[in-house]
């Protein structure tokens, strides 16, 4: 008996049974671009197939050169370019797996001078104006998407994923927000959701019954003018009525200020929406973003919220993640921890995508492990991930290696990133890497300082001691109050009620979250998505704490803990506040009701709307459901109360 029933059980579509319910999302490598890159592309796709991935979906592919994602992105408009992704199907099902070619128009998202749009409206994260589409332009836009499912057919893939979420063209003839038309295909959102309908509709027509067509929808857009729960409904009858296999689920533009798939984001945080579009459509829903471990897709799909589960950076971060669940080896699976550091800021930068926790992603052509010719004696020095990373390797080829780390835990830096609200994450690549020395027999001295006569008895030394922080070189830095980030994380309590930080990177952000964010939202779904305030669109509210005092971090009522009169600001706690007077318990200062409405913009609001807060309106008597995510968000952060 499996421990994960539904996530392992079959789903038919019809002419196709799948093994499992797990699906592999979409992830562009930009090895589609690179030199000799649909080789390696076959060899990360084979690897993943083997170790039981249901159904995989390529990277966005555009079906012209005006729809790529940037000048000289990959597109599939021809049969002279049939050959590079014929080797990407075989080598998937040589393995048992299915492949579906995801078809990718960015529209204003296009990084070219040569984009489209539904309308001429530039993108907030885009330097470029798009070409509004004539009619007849519009018409052979959807051609090309046909055109690129045809060929998808003809090089083997057993079907296709449409994009219509995220922002990209089909969400942007779908949306008010960027569809300004006022032909057939704008004005109502009849004729706003007929570019989508009528791409499904022909392509289905011109691939036939037993392919594959699963559609990308959009079921929550997360920025001002999206769709609403009943147009996503209507949008999702359409395209089951036009002939979908499957629907996919797209959450947040990728200019909407809600995060959707950062570690401080709850895991399945998103679930819900296709929970609640599920009771409206016959066809399969998948759902997506931040599933990350069995558990996790095993409680989605037994509580109905989908058919199917979507992963991506969780392949990347382990390509065995499928048999390992299988197998009951769920604690061997090097989890994903949402970082984004090798993937996405990869990606973004023009890089090869790889992954933070496993190396090999999008390299294994290149990192092949094979067992050692000749076992040796190793010893590896230094406990943070790139040392445990290198004994777990080094002991997996076959040597016996020994793991010195002279403080009293492992982790290094990790330790340090683990305690920061929202990277809570981080524990989990511990967790693997203790599991997997344990597994592989590695022989692990903490406490232990490494040195020439320790070292001397083994054949091979691996120097993986990690880094110190940089000293202040400034005048006063010498001052008892100055003190460093390792400190200020391990120790916050020592720190004092006013705070500057020097130092504006990633390590001088994650300081200033831990020591201003109330509690640990991303350990608790429902707190998140009050936080940022959209979950009261999706589900009836409950009791929330935001109608009453500020919540006080040491535990105490606050009964007087309210904001003084508009205008006024205090620095003084609250009366009957039980908080000690540390650092960690300080008590940030009231902004002025002026202040606040002069440094709030508009923002997304809770039900779907821009509101601009009032400069003659305090955030506090604004009602609940009038509060815009950011508002709430800075109020929870920044106003008076017990942190």
């Amino acid at each position: 008996m499996t421990a994960y029933p539904h996530l392992l059980s079959p789903l038919s579509l019809g002419h196709l049974t799948l093994p499992n319910r797990v699906l592999m999302g979409s992830m562009h490598t930009n090895l589609e671009e690179a030199p000799g890159g649909f080789e390696r592309l076959a060899a990360f796709y084979a690897e993943r197939a083997r170790e039981g991935v249901a159904l995989i979906v390529t990277g966005g592919i555009a079906p012209n050169p005006e729809g790529a994602v940037f000048q000289g992105a990959a597109t599939l408009e021809g049969e002279a370019q049939l050959p590079d992704h014929r080797r990407l199907v075989e080598a998937v099902h040589a393995e048992g797996g299915r492949l579906c070619l995801q078809i990718l128009h960015a529209g204003r998202y296009a990084y070219s001078p040569e984009l489209v749009a539904p309308s001429a409206i530039q993108a907030p994260i885009n330097p470029f104006t798009p070409r509004e589409l004539s009619a007849e332009d519009v018409e052979k836009q959807i051609a090309d998407y046909v055109r690129c499912a045809t060929l998808a057919q003809q090089a083997g893939y057993d079907g296709v994923e449409v994009m219509g979420s995220e922002g990209y063209l089909i969400n942007q003839f779908v949306c008010r927000r960027t569809n300004h038309r006022d032909d057939a295909w704008g004005g109502s959102f009849e004729k706003r959701m007929r570019f989508p309908v009528e791409i499904v509709r022909r392509i289905r027509e011109a691939v036939g019954e037993t392919f594959l067509v699963i559609f990308r929808l959009s079921m929550i857009d997360l920025v001002e003018e999206g769709s609403t729960h009943d147009e996503v409904v209507a949008l999702g009858r359409a395209i089951e009525a036009a002939g979908a296999s499957l629907i996919n689920t797209g959450i947040g533009w990728h200019e909407a200020r809600v995060p959707t798939i950062v570690t401080s984001v709850p895991r399945a945080a998103f679930t819900e929406v296709t929970r609640r579009l599920k009771a409206e459509l016959a066809v399969p829903l998948i759902t997506t973003n931040r599933i990350n471990m069995p558990e996790v897709a095993e409680r989605v799909l037994a509580e109905g919220h989908a058919d199917m589960v979507s992963m991506a950076r969780p392949f990347l971060a382990d390509p065995a993640w499928v048999t390992k669940a299988a197998e009951g080896r769920s604690e061997e699976i090097n989890t994903c921890i949402a970082c984004n550091q090798a993937c996405l800021d990869h990606t973004f930068a023009g890089k090869a995508t790889s992954c933070l926790v496993n190396p090999r992603a999008g390299h294994e052509t290149e990192l092949v492990i094979e067992p050692a010719r000749a076992p040796r004696r190793i010893a590896v020095v230094g406990g943070g991930p790139a040392g445990l990373a290198a004994a777990v390797t080094a002991a997996r080829r076959g040597h016996a290696v020994t793991l010195f780390e002279r403080s009293a835990e492992l982790g290094g830096q990790f330790n340090y990133a683990r305690r920061i609200p929202g990277k809570e994450e981080f524990d989990e690549t511990l967790r693997y890497f203790r599991v997997m020395l344990d597994k592989h027999g590695v022989r692990v001295r903490l406490g232990c300082e490494a040195d020439a006569q320790a070292l001397a008895a083994f054949d091979g030394v691996v120097l993986a001691s990690g880094v110190r922080p940089r000293r202040l070189e400034l005048p006063g830095s010498d001052h008892p109050k100055v003190i460093g980030y390792p400190t200020a994380i391990l120790h916050p309590e020592r720190v004092g009620r006013r705070v500057a930080i020097i130092g504006a990177g990633g390590i001088g952000f994650d300081v200033a979250e831990l020591l201003t964010q109330v509690g640990r939202p991303a350990l608790d779904a429902e707190a998140w998505c009050e936080e940022w305030g959209w979950i009261s669109r999706l589900r009836p509210r409950v009791a929330s704490r935001r109608r009453g005092a500020p919540r006080c971090r040491a535990g105490s009522s606050c009964s007087s803990a309210r904001p003084p009169s508009p205008g006024r600001a205090s620095a003084r706690p609250p009366a009957g506040c039980t908080a000690p007077r540390s650092s960690s318990a300080a008590l940030k200062r009231w902004p002025a009701a002026s202040t606040w409405a002069s440094t709030m913009p508009a923002c997304i609001c809770e039900w779907g709307e821009s509101r601009v807060c009032s400069r003659s309106t305090a955030w506090w008597s604004v009602p609940a459901r009038s509060r815009c995510a950011t508002c709430w968000r800075r109020s929870r952060r920044r106003a008076s109360r017990c942190t």
